[in-house]
């Protein structure tokens, strides 16, 4: 108990390092976006903004948790174990970074950022370092087949953040209560890397968020903070026990991270429906469809952070108690999708 009291004074430092440095870099990055004309323009029908916003938030997000965990590692005995997990997502999370740079950069050229295959080309590779780690999925066999699920996984999730970045506040807040709910359910195990990891995101999550929903000094985290927070709680959400008392907890990430992971296959079930590709953009989001029902933005991010809270909550409890009692919450959440995603789609965006 006493070392579990200590490490939870590291994780709350954790969180209020990263989330002080998150709030106190975006400024400096809006600032440089202003300099340098890194914005993003309304230049589609699928954008939601009305204005050129300044872009690249995500700079401060990735530099606050990379910075906080580097120095947890000068004041803290990190285990041979954790500190190579650390490693593993800091090489991954940095490919996606850079590539959603790149991405941000080419989007105030008049372009329409990078092609989403080469996009996926270096999701894989940051995928594939995750594994090289020995951050991967362990409960399916044989090897092969649990490291492509791993790399789906990851893939997916890193994808889901960025397709759900379409309101000011909703992929940063969902990635917030999604790293604290991480952090909730690895603290009786005490995996060090899972719960460092999901503190610092947290905190960088967290210190952007007022500056995102700022009406006067507003700053979009763009691709280069909405993929890499995917993908940092992918690699997060790989590296703790869910089953040690039922074998049904290790689908505990899926209602942590539901929201996002509903909104990505709601919005492709939709466009495929319509005979579009599901890699353009369009309107079909769950968020959109809210706003189109009379709830304002910041109703939605709320409604839609306390619901991933719940969810949290829920993928904490399936993996305390037992099977059965398990099993009825997921049957319960699946009913409520039903009947929420049955509603939504009959919603008229156009």
């Amino acid at each position: 108990m006493e070392i579990l009291a200590a490490n939870w004074k590291l994780y709350a430092i954790a969180v209020g390092t990263a989330a002080g440095l998150s709030f106190l870099l975006t400024p400096l990055v809006r600032a440089a976006a202003l300099r340098f004309g890194w914005m993003d323009e309304p230049s589609s029908a699928v954008k939601t903004h009305k204005v050129s916003t300044p872009s690249l938030g995500g700079v401060a997000i990735f530099a606050s948790y990379a910075a906080t965990l580097l120095l947890l590692r000068f004041f803290t005995s990190f285990p041979t174990g954790t500190l190579r997990s650390l490693r593993g997502l800091m090489v991954g999370g940095a490919l996606v970074f850079v590539m959603g740079v790149v991405d941000d950069l080419k989007k105030p050229r008049g372009g329409q950022g990078l092609h989403f295959k080469p996009k996926f080309a270096v999701q894989c590779l940051a995928a594939l370092c995750l594994l090289t780690f020995g951050i991967r999925i362990n409960f399916v066999k044989p090897d092969y087949l649990a490291a492509a699920l791993s790399l789906l996984w990851v893939v997916g999730i890193t994808n889901a953040f960025n397709i759900i970045d379409i309101m000011d506040g909703l992929s940063s807040s969902q990635a917030m209560t999604a790293a604290l709910a991480f952090l909730m359910i690895s603290l009786p195990s005490e995996e060090l890397y899972v719960n460092f990891a999901s503190a610092a995101l947290a905190g960088a999550a967290l210190g952007f968020i007022p500056w995102n929903i700022s009406a006067k000094r507003k700053i979009f985290m763009g691709d280069s903070g909405a993929m890499t927070l995917g993908f940092l709680l992918a690699g997060t959400s790989l590296g703790t026990r869910y089953s040690d008392i039922n074998d049904f907890g290790v689908f505990a990430p899926l209602l942590i991270l539901l929201v996002p992971m509903y909104d990505t296959l709601f919005v492709m079930f939709l466009r495929l429906r319509k005979g579009h590709s599901p890699f353009l953009g369009s309107k079909d989001h769950f968020a959109l469809r809210l706003e189109r029902l009379g709830y304002t933005r910041g109703r939605i991010v709320a409604i839609s952070a306390a619901v991933s809270a719940l969810l949290g909550f829920l993928a904490f409890l399936v993996t305390q108690l037992s099977a059965v009692l398990a099993l009825c919450i997921y049957a319960a959440v699946i009913i409520e999708v039903l009947v929420i995603s049955r509603a939504l789609a009959q919603v008229d965006i156009h």
